[in-house]
C-alpha cells in the first residue's frame, strides 16, 4: 500500500539547507521542490531570490495592468512624467529594469559581493536587518514629499479658496498637533488622521513619520531580536519565523485598501473641492471636476476591490501557510542544525486501511 504515498514520507529527508549540497539546477529533481513551490527553489540563490522579490514588487505596482493602461492612455510624450501626475509608469520602468537585471544578469549569490543583502535561512537575526532596511526606505519616501514641498517645487493645496499651488515654509511639527489626530474616535467623521484639514499638518506629519521610520530602521539593523520574539509560540513559529513573513504578504494591500476607502468616504485633500454642504455635490462632479481629480479618484477606487480580494486571499493563505510554510521552514532549520532525520511512518494507521476505491 506504500505505493499510494510518496516515498519521501518513509525515509531520511535531506533538504537544501545542508551546506554540502551541490545545487545543479532549479528543477524538482535537484531541489526537491516542484514548480508550484515558487521561491523555495531559490533557497540557496540569494541573488535570484532578490530578482524574484523585485519582480514581485513590480507586479504589485502593475495592478494587473488596469491602471498602467489608464496612464498610457493619458500619457503625453512631450511632457516629463513628473508633470503629468503619473505614479505607475516611472516605477514600472525602474522596478522592471531592476528585476530583469537581478534575474538574468545579476550574481546568483550576494554573500561575497554585498554581504548585507546575503542571508542564511536559519539565521533568525537577519529578520531585524530586513525589517530595518524596509523601514529606512519608507522613511526616505516620506521625506521626499517634505523636500518637494520645501525646496523642489510647490504642492497643490485644495483648502485655499478654489485651490492653489503654493510653497510651504512653516510646517506643523508640534507633536501635540500631529499625534493629537490619533486621539480622535475611530468612528464618525473625525476618524483618526482622516480628520486632517491642513496641508502643513500633512507634510509635518511626514517629517515625524520619516524620522521615526529611519531611526527605527537603524535601530533594527544594529540590534538583534529579543528572546520573546525568537521564541516559538506553541507549535508555530515565533515572530521572526520566515513562514510568518510569507503569510503576511497580502496584508499591505488590505491596509491600503481600507485606509484609502476611509479617505474616500470621509475626507481627502483632492476630494474636498467636490463637496457641498451635504456631501459630494453632483453638479460639481459633472462640471467642476478636473482631469487630475478624475485620475486620482480612479486610482483610489482601484484599492477597494484589491483590498477585498487580498483580504480573502490573505485569510486563505494564512490558514494554508500555517500547515505548509511553517512546517517546511521548521524542517529546514532542523536539517541545517543536523538533527532532522525524518519520521518513521511504518506504523501509521492509515497505511493499513482499505483504499476507498
Amino acid at each position: 500500500m506504500k505505493i499510494l504515498y510518496s516515498l519521501r514520507r518513509f525515509y531520511h529527508v535531506e533538504t537544501l539547507f545542508n551546506g554540502t549540497f551541490i545545487l545543479a539546477g532549479r528543477d524538482q529533481e535537484t531541489t526537491s521542490f516542484a514548480w508550484w513551490a515558487g521561491n523555495a527553489r531559490l533557497i540557496n540563490l540569494s541573488g535570484k531570490l532578490l530578482g524574484a522579490h523585485v519582480a514581485h514588487a513590480e507586479l504589485i505596482v502593475f495592478w494587473a495592468g488596469a491602471m498602467n493602461l489608464f496612464e498610457v492612455a493619458h500619457f503625453v510624450p512631450e511632457r516629463p512624467m513628473y508633470e503629468q501626475g503619473l505614479i505607475l509608469l516611472p516605477h514600472l520602468a525602474t522596478l522592471g529594469f531592476g528585476g530583469i537585471y537581478h534575474v538574468l544578469l545579476g550574481p546568483e549569490t550576494l554573500e561575497e559581493s554585498f554581504p548585507i543583502f546575503g542571508y542564511v535561512w536559519k539565521d533568525r537575526n537577519k529578520m531585524t536587518t530586513i525589517l530595518g532596511i524596509h523601514l529606512i526606505l519608507l522613511g526616505l519616501g516620506a521625506f521626499l514629499l517634505v523636500l518637494k514641498a520645501l525646496y523642489f517645487g510647490d504642492v497643490y493645496d485644495t483648502w485655499p479658496p478654489g485651490g492653489d499651488v503654493r510653497k510651504f515654509t512653516n510646517l506643523t511639527l508640534s507633536p501635540g498637533v500631529i499625534f493629537g489626530y490619533l486621539q480622535n474616535p475611530p468612528f464618525g467623521g473625525e476618524v483618526w488622521i482622516v480628520s486632517v484639514d491642513d496641508l502643513e499638518d500633512i507634510i509635518g506629519g511626514h517629517v515625524w513619520l520619516g524620522s521615526i521610520c529611519v531611526l527605527g530602521g537603524i535601530w533594527h539593523i544594529l540590534t538583534k531580536p529579543f528572546a520573546w520574539a525568537l521564541r516559538n509560540v506553541g507549535c508555530a513559529q515565533g515572530l521572526t519565523g520566515l513562514g510568518k513573513y510569507l503569510m503576511r504578504s497580502p496584508t499591505g494591500e488590505v491596509i491600503f485598501g481600507g485606509e484609502t476607502m476611509h479617505f474616500w468616504d470621509l475626507r481627502a485633500p483632492w476630494l474636498e473641492p467636490l463637496r457641498g454642504p451635504n456631501g459630494l455635490d453632483l453638479s460639481r462632479l459633472k462640471k467642476d471636476i478636473q482631469p487630475w481629480q478624475e485620475q486620482r479618484s480612479a486610482e483610489y477606487m482601484t484599492h477597494a476591490p484589491l483590498g477585498s480580494l487580498n483580504f480573502v486571499g490573505g485569510v486563505a493563505t494564512e490558514i494554508n501557510a500555517v500547515n505548509y510554510v511553517s512546517l517546511e521552514v521548521g524542517r529546514a532549520r532542523a536539517a541545517a542544525a543536523g538533527f532532522e532525520k525524518g519520521i518513521d511512518r511504518d506504523l501509521e494507521l492509515v497505511l493499513y486501511m482499505t483504499p476507498l476505491n
